[in-house]
């Protein structure tokens, strides 16, 4: 068995830090041992060092800093192509920019090119787990699975349901896509580190009827997640409020067809009654809160306070393409401006553990990924600390961790990511 060993400052976390406190570990001169693709332990340089096979290689990281890969709780895979176009809110970019660009992926080559760009993209911003989102074609989720299975990546994806309110050339058929999620289950749920999701893409381009076999599929496999969207866009709330009359509101409109639960991740959540924040908590699903989408698009503020108060899981998605970065980095210096708007100072103990150790709590993979406790899949990122002039110039003087991290969530982006591991493998190199 293999032994490696990487020298660096380090930093993870261990809990929650909203709940927990200081519930973090960082070394300054810190040791991180990897065997078989997992942490075998991580702590001080003199005290690990000692405890190293006399064989095993130390890579020294100077002026760099270990921590855990970022986890994206929401992305869609399909829409590289659109990222930063102009000018639309949630409904018209659908029809304007999202439809046309996924219509597209009925193409084998363009599923195959795209998901390879985008788990290389992923991987260079320092993002190591994703919930994706494919479009309707089978073949979309195919060509994500494969690109992550030749990676090792631990993902979880699914092919977009649909049989309404989009180009005829983009909706299930009379079956509402039930066999091909069947297939897609059976083929790639829990094979190598690979989960499925049953996604239909939002209420409004569902029917009931669809809805409804969903909720059936999932029932059949418990152990798959929902993945789907609520409640980013006060338009898109109105649609659905005329779409389903009977729902009492959005989020009954999912309850009721059996799609919400602990497996459920629940994009966005913008606008939230109190009632739907204790509903969600209770049922144990979660949000992915994705700041730079719902800025650019212009569909408001999520409402941290709000979801901290009904203890409502969540954590962070970049939400491309109408998310505007990859980088974890950029969209937790985009959650600290929405949180500053809405009179909540986020911290960066609270932003790093919604983009690693949350964003794995949210996908139920904190048995594995999200921290560097030993045991734990050795999936891993080294920063840059001087990564660019302004960068190295304002670092040199901070003395604690908290003013560092979040130095490094506000100035830190892509270029900070000077290389990228996966089961202790590295799999991008700047």
């Amino acid at each position: 068995m293999v032994q490696k060993a990487y020298r660096a400052q380090i930093f993870h976390l261990l809990g929650d830090p909203y709940l927990a406190g200081d519930a973090f570990e960082y070394f300054k001169d810190g040791l991180l041992v990897v065997e078989d693709g997992h942490v075998k332990a991580v702590g001080p340089y003199r005290k690990l060092v000692k405890t190293l096979r006399t064989k095993t290689k130390i890579k020294h990281y100077k002026n760099h800093l270990i921590m855990p890969g970022f986890i994206d709780t929401h992305i869609h895979f399909p829409q590289v192509d659109i990222i930063g176009s102009y000018g639309r809110q949630l409904m018209d970019w659908l029809q304007d920019y999202t439809f046309p660009a996924e219509a597209a992926f009925i193409e084998p080559k363009i599923c195959k090119e795209t998901a390879r760009f985008f788990i290389q993209e992923l991987l260079r911003n320092g993002t190591t787990s994703a919930l994706v989102f494919g479009t309707v074609h089978e073949g979309s989720a195919d060509a994500v699975f494969m690109e992550a299975k030749r990676k090792s990546m631990r993902l979880i994806a699914g092919k977009v349901l649909m049989d309404r309110g989009a180009p005829k050339n983009l909706l299930d058929g009379k079956d509402m896509g039930r066999a091909a999620t069947t297939r897609l289950i059976k083929k790639w749920h829990g094979k190598d580190r690979l989960g499925y999701a049953i996604t239909p893409r939002f209420a409004p381009t569902s029917t009931p009827q669809q809805l409804a076999m969903a909720g059936m599929l999932k029932a059949q496999n418990p152990t798959v997640h929902v993945h789907t969207h609520m409640c980013e866009n006060k338009d898109e709330i109105k649609t659905v409020s005329k779409l389903f009359p009977e729902a009492s509101d959005y989020l009954d409109v999912y309850e009721k067809h059996g799609l919400v639960g602990n497996k459920t991740v629940l994009a966005h959540g913008v606008h939230l009654s109190t009632s739907m924040c204790k509903r969600i908590s209770a049922s144990g699903a979660g949000l992915a809160l994705c700041p730079t989408s719902n800025m650019f698009i212009g569909s408001g503020l999520f409402n941290l306070a709000q979801i901290r108060r009904h203890k409502v899981f969540h954590a962070l998605g970049t939400d491309i393409g109408g998310g505007t970065s990859f980088s974890l980095l950029t969209t937790m210096s985009a959650a600290y401006s929405v949180c500053q708007l809405r009179d909540l100072s986020l911290s960066s103990m609270d932003a790093f553990y919604m983009a690693t150790l949350g964003g794995a709590k949210l996908l139920g993979m904190d048995g594995y990924v999200g921290n560097l406790e030993p045991g734990k899949e050795a999936d891993f990122v080294a920063l840059d600390l001087k990564a660019t002039p302004l960068i190295a110039r304002r670092l040199k003087g901070i003395k604690r961790i908290k003013a560092l991290m979040f130095a490094i969530m506000i100035l830190g982006d892509e270029h900070m990511i000077s290389e990228t591991f996966v089961m202790g493998k590295s799999v991008y190199k700047q």
